[in-house]
């Protein structure tokens, strides 16, 4: 069979208008979606039958054609243009009852969105919903060592050396769930699929258990370090329209169907980086990991959890140190945590006649930026949950790395606006000078800092360079831009009007 869903770059720019229309054509998936049972009566009393629900089929659509479209949670205006290749400005006409000033859409909206055909999209597929990958409130209840001791396999009686402690396989999970705010059960589905960790007594001799060959990374801890970083990479390239295609170890263009939810894309990107063939074919696929998780952690889709609603907006912020002083803007938008997706955070440093790596001085330290409760507290970062509901994974929450531990706000502190928080460092994960790290959640999702739903502080609103850590802080007309440098340009004052 014709995989019309997948081709080569180099063929992609061949081909004229007539075989795209035979390839659109011969893209209809027709892989059977997750399987439902339907109770029937049997005269020979025979097990219940699976009744499959086919797929939907995409056809070959008419330049700015409206096609049906049901708002998904985390959706953005911006984001869908990109996805369905038009224009925000379209989608405003075609839906003239959403609101200019609209940041996310309301899930189950349904809507009507102009398409402007691209040939070769991939399988419409939904591998898990959203809420089954961010490490997010459906979380709540759930206790990774006592469901890993629950099973077989030889990821109980795992422990490895890390971040300055030995932690067991359990924990481990736990430890990369916390820092890159993925889900456990995902990261649990993904040792099971890719190497028996839940139901083999013995690991996988081979090394790169998870089939990433990065040098010195070859042990089960750093492969799901690199495993939750890359599916970041993947989840947050989608929700924000910014990873529309991408190529996969056969150089073979990979296009994810527009329709598609940011978990599944990010599983594509993920297995597209491991896996080519009918190997990527069967770990997208019905068979394949959403089996996996749906044997061990049930059906995902039976609940209806929504991570995003529509028309969140951000609380009052205030700067992360006192608003009488100067300190410097030293990065624009980067990773709230590895590398890449998502652009979650901005760096701050304060004035000092030092350079490379010290404790700020008595004055300069960093501050709540919003009244909540401290409920993590340690070198890899300090969380501030203004629900104050004592959980991470719900509300919102400003996460904070690059504390000192001297002074560092303990756990259970109960912080107002502005009060101290802690000292800028070099402590926890990497950095070339002193200088505070600051990013956003919301019920576990990375909330980038340019977006509709911009980070702002102090009336400072963040904007994007052309690469991470570049770009602007504005307010009133001044701008600010992010430098290493430390200099008039880069200068934030928390009393400018």
């Amino acid at each position: 069979m014709l995989k019309a869903s997948r081709f080569t770059k180099t063929g992609q720019r061949a081909i004229n208008m007539a075989l795209m229309f035979i390839l659109a054509l011969s893209s209809c998936n027709f892989e059977p979606a997750r399987s439902s049972v339907i109770p029937t009566a049997s005269i020979n009393n025979s097990a219940p039958t699976l009744v499959q629900t086919p797929l939907p089929i995409r056809q070959t659509y008419k330049p700015g054609e409206l096609v049906d479209y049901t708002a998904q949670t985390g959706d953005t205006l911006p984001a869908l243009a990109k996805r369905f290749n038009t224009t925000v400005d379209e989608i405003f006409e075609a839906n003239p009852q959403i609101p200019r000033d609209a940041t996310t859409m309301p899930p189950g909206m349904p809507m009507k969105i102009p398409i402007y055909f691209l040939a070769l999209w991939a399988s419409p597929f939904q591998i898990i919903p959203d809420h089954a990958f961010v490490n997010g409130p459906t979380l709540i209840g759930f206790n990774t060592s006592a469901y890993v001791e629950s099973q077989s396999g030889w990821l109980k009686n795992y422990r490895v050396y890390a971040s300055g402690k030995w932690r067991t396989g359990a924990e481990m999970v736990d430890f990369v769930a916390t820092n890159y705010s993925v889900n456990p059960r995902l990261l649990l589905a993904l040792l099971e699929y890719q190497g028996g960790a839940l139901t083999q007594p013995e690991p996988p001799v081979k090394k790169n258990l998870l089939g990433f060959t990065r040098k010195y990374w070859e042990n089960p801890y750093l492969q799901l370090v690199i495993a939750a970083n890359t599916l970041n990479n993947g989840y947050y390239g989608w929700r924000i329209g910014s990873l529309t295609e991408f190529e996969g170890l056969d150089s073979i263009l990979i296009r994810p169907d527009p329709w598609q939810n940011a978990a599944s894309v990010s599983l594509q990107y993920y297995f597209s980086r491991i896996f080519e063939g009918d190997k990527y074919t069967q770990a997208t696929g019905a068979q394949g990991l959403s089996q996996t998780y749906e044997d061990f952690f049930g059906n995902p889709w039976s609940d209806s959890t929504v991570i995003i609603p529509g028309s969140l907006q951000q609380p009052e912020f205030q700067l992360p140190f006192p608003l009488d002083q100067t300190w410097y803007y030293t990065g624009g938008p980067h990773t709230g945590w590895g590398t890449g997706e998502p652009l979650a955070s901005v760096d701050f440093a304060p004035p000092s006649d030092k350079s490379g790596c010290f404790i700020a001085e008595d004055k300069y330290f960093a501050t709540a930026m919003a009244d909540g409760l401290v409920v993590r507290s340690s070198v890899e970062g300090l969380a501030l949950d203004l629900d104050k509901d004592g959980d991470e994974r719900t509300g919102w929450v400003i996460f904070y790395l690059h504390l000192a531990t001297k002074q560092r706000a303990p756990l259970g502190s109960d912080l107002k606006a502005g009060d101290l928080i802690g000292y800028p460092s070099c402590e926890g994960g990497r950095a070339t000078g002193t200088h505070v790290h600051i990013g956003r959640k919301y019920n576990g999702e990375w909330i980038v800092g340019d977006s509709p739903i911009p980070l702002k502080m102090s009336g400072w609103t963040t904007h994007n360079g052309f690469r991470e850590y570049l770009g602007t802080l504005t307010k009133n007309g001044a701008t600010s831009t992010a430098c290493e440098c430390g200099d008039l340009y880069t200068s934030i004052s928390g009393n400018y009007p």
